[in-house]
């Protein structure tokens, strides 16, 4: 756990590491001279020795070895890797030596390096375009009629024209030159016209075009080179992250010929080694937890855009200065011995100046808790790695490292419980490109062999019934079962912790069939609340207890006993009855086990109960006359209190009612009366028209009356309405099973 806990700090503090680290290798004290670099002749690499693997898709790699004096050490990566390792790398040098300088050949973006050039060309141009480039250039032109002609490109032109034979057309190019004495030449680009430029810097410019080219297919090493200043024999130690395949886990779980109630979990993990370097006699760890990790681009270099700002023809202010802002006065602070926590507040507040070298060292004082160096994996108990010391000024000895923040006793396993790690005790050799299965347990652990039905998944199933008594997390991954040395199936495991006991299915059973009838099924009425509320008047709380109960019948058709287990879900409003006992439960099931004897049935009866409640609003305008019936048909009690209500509510819609008849009837009353005028004065000046008269009147009275007695119901059904809110707002009242005659 010890190398889990530094390499998860590295994911979050690699950056700090390395900022340290660059600020050293760019800026100097003015008042200290630097070593001179180490030699070429000195160079040596720093192999890998220590290897952990996460399931997120990263690894923690270490490379140790020794130096002696000042010299220089190189790390190989691949491209892909440089920005993880720029971002996470951690170097210890346990003689007091220091790092003067990390280093990398960098790439640059082949649009930005062609800025550099002349030509002005793009990276992918043709033909027409690199003449373009050497217009006005002088250039010497062979395989022309008339032999070889030097002078300067003008320009370059294509040409349509009729091909030789037939009505068909061809593009041509033409160059033109003008020569010495001003002699202007076009010369028709062919096949076997070559064109030089006799300027020697134009030559060198295209050769180095070409070479940039060039560079853009290859995909080659990094070389990270680091200058390891110091005095006598050292050792060296560099750490960093790196992006990996993830690592599979794959078990076999045998059983014995004779049962015994065990079995033989067999775990194996399938690692790659992909970074292009050798592990030979590495250390290997396997996590199984994703830290959080992500990439930064920080090996290529970043071009930002600038705006271009017009020069400006007003006339221009006159430089002025700005007053600086006034400083907080720090907090006085007593004259005795500075503690431990001001100390180190006082240290991260002084680190980072713009001039200082750093210093690896691994000094005692440095390390807060455990043994070892401190740095890394299985390296000591010092959480993060990568102890820098920086001379001059600074509280606390101008120690930092990412665990600063941390005391003696603030990380232990189980701040990390969710990572869990193996650790070869044997070195492992793994070639660069190579896969490799390594083993990382084998327990004997308590298991049974049973038959899985489950509701949502009908078809009964074959499974082991795993307990974990070992003190080892097993990691997720598949495992095939073998029986009577045979093989059996095959399945997924989830993450099985120290004591777990966990079902792992692997087979289909044929010869067990499961059928679930539901015996009775009871919901009785056990209290109704009615609460007062302004903004929710009305409100019906009902609480019913129900009750079910489900027999399950399960054959057995094989020649052996099986156990079989029931997986029924559990309802968070429900309780088993006290004859039904799961022999386990889970967050979300219940499971029962039955023993079916061959060739026979058996029986499972299961029962719950529980309650279920209905809440719904009486509303003034309406139609609930039935459900406020019903319920006084199953509590008779509360007849008294809500028959008024459900009678005011019959009320309003019998006067609802009404003024619906009342508004057809205003309709027909008005089709009426418009007839009646069209036909006045279609007759107008006639004798009949005093029969339509009177018709006219006698519809003018009725339509009169018809809308007095509209409006007059709607203001009473209005009232009415208000009057039945205004009784909702104080209606209150409890009833419960255990006092069915009392209504409170």
């Amino acid at each position: 756990m010890r190398s889990l806990l530094s390499a998860a700090v590295l994911l979050a503090a690699g950056v700090t590491c390395l900022s340290t680290l660059s600020a050293q290798s760019l800026s100097r004290p003015a008042t200290k001279s630097i070593p001179s670099s180490p030699s070429e002749s000195s160079t040596r690499e720093l192999p890998v020795r220590q290897v952990v693997l996460y399931k997120n898709g990263v690894g923690y790699f270490e490379h140790t070895g020794s130096v002696s004096g000042n010299q220089r050490v190189t790390i190989d990566f691949t491209s892909s890797q440089l920005n993880d390792v720029l971002q996470s790398l951690t170097v210890l040098d346990e003689g007091g030596g220091r790092i003067a300088g990390v280093n990398y050949n960098s790439t640059t973006p082949l649009a930005e390096q062609l800025k550099s050039l002349s030509l002005g060309m793009g990276d992918d141009p043709s033909s027409t375009e690199l003449f373009q480039a050497l217009r006005g250039q002088r250039v010497e032109v062979a395989g022309a009629p008339g032999g070889s002609i030097t002078g300067r490109l003008m320009s370059i032109e294509t040409r349509t024209e009729k091909a030789a034979t037939g009505d068909a057309t061809v593009d041509k190019s033409y160059l033109t030159l003008v020569s010495s004495g001003n002699a202007v030449r076009v010369i028709e680009l062919t096949p076997t016209l070559s064109v030089r430029p006799t300027d020697p810097n134009l030559q060198g410019q295209l050769d180095r075009y070409l070479e940039l080219l060039s560079t853009t297919h290859a995909t080659g090493l990094r070389h990270l080179t680091l200058d390891a200043l110091g005095q006598g024999l050292r050792q060296l130690h560099v750490s960093y992250i790196s992006e990996v395949p993830v690592w599979k886990s794959t078990y076999r779980i045998v059983f014995p010929q004779t049962a015994d109630g065990n079995a033989i979990l067999q775990g194996w993990a399938v690692v790659d080694n992909t970074i292009g370097a050798d592990w030979d006699n590495v250390q290997l760890s396997l996590v199984a937890g994703a830290p959080q990790s992500f990439i930064q681009p920080l090996s290529q270099p970043l071009y930002l855009r600038r705006p271009e700002i017009p020069i400006s023809t007003t006339a221009m202010t006159t430089p002025q200065t700005h007053e600086a802002a006034e400083m907080k006065l720090p907090s006085p602070v007593s004259a005795g011995p500075l503690d431990e926590n001001a100390s180190r507040k006082m240290m991260q507040m002084t680190m980072g100046a713009a001039s200082q070298s750093v210093t690896v060292n691994s000094s005692a004082n440095a390390i807060l808790s455990g043994s070892g160096n401190g740095y890394g994996p299985g390296m000591g108990g010092n959480i993060g790695g990568g102890i820098m010391r920086r001379n001059g000024g600074g509280g606390g000895g101008g120690i930092y490292r990412p665990s600063d923040a941390l005391l003696q006793g603030d990380v232990t396993a189980n701040a990390f419980d969710d990572f869990f790690q193996y650790t070869l005790a044997q070195p492992v050799t793994i070639h660069k490109n190579e896969s490799a299965m390594v083993p990382i347990l084998q327990e004997k652990l308590p298991s049974e062999r049973v038959t899985l039905w489950s509701q949502s998944e009908p078809t009964p199933l074959r499974a082991i019934w795993l307990e974990n008594t070992s003190k080892l997390t097993f990691d997720s991954g598949s495992f095939s079962v073998f029986e009577s040395g045979a093989f059996a199936g095959e399945g997924l495991l989830d993450p099985i912790h120290p004591g777990e006991k966990r079902l792992l299915s692997y087979a289909a059973d044929q010869a067990v069939r499961v059928r679930e009838t539901n015996d009775e099924n009871k919901r009785e009425i056990r209290e109704v609340h009615i609460y007062p509320n302004k903004g929710n008047p009305g409100l019906i709380q009902k609480r019913y207890a129900v009750e079910g109960r489900s027999t399950f019948t399960i054959s057995n058709s094989a020649d052996d006993a099986r156990t079989v287990v029931l997986e029924l879900p559990r309802r968070p409003d429900r309780t088993l009855t006290p004859e039904s006992k799961p022999a386990e439960t889970a967050a979300n099931l219940y499971r029962f086990k039955v023993a079916v004897p061959a060739h026979q049935s058996a029986n499972q009866q299961v029962g719950d109960e529980g309650n279920e409640y209905e809440n719904w609003q009486i509303v003034a305008d309406a139609d609930q006359v039935g459900a406020l019936q019903s319920l006084t048909e199953e509590v008779p009690a509360l007849l008294d209190k809500l028959k008024p209500i459900y009678m005011a509510q019959h009320q309003i819609q019998e006067m609802q009612a009404q003024i619906d008849q009342y508004a057809q009837q205003i309709n027909t009353l008005t089709g009426d009366e418009a007839r009646a005028r069209e036909n006045l004065t279609a007759l107008k000046g006639n004798d009949a028209s005093k029969r339509f008269v009177d018709e006219l009147n006698h519809a003018e009275d009725q339509l009169q009356t018809v809308r007095k007695q509209n409006a007059d119901l709607v203001e009473k059904r209005k009232a009415a309405i208000e009057s039945l809110r205004q009784t909702l707002l104080t209606l209150q009242l409890n009833w419960t099973s255990t006092n069915p005659n009392t209504v409170n």
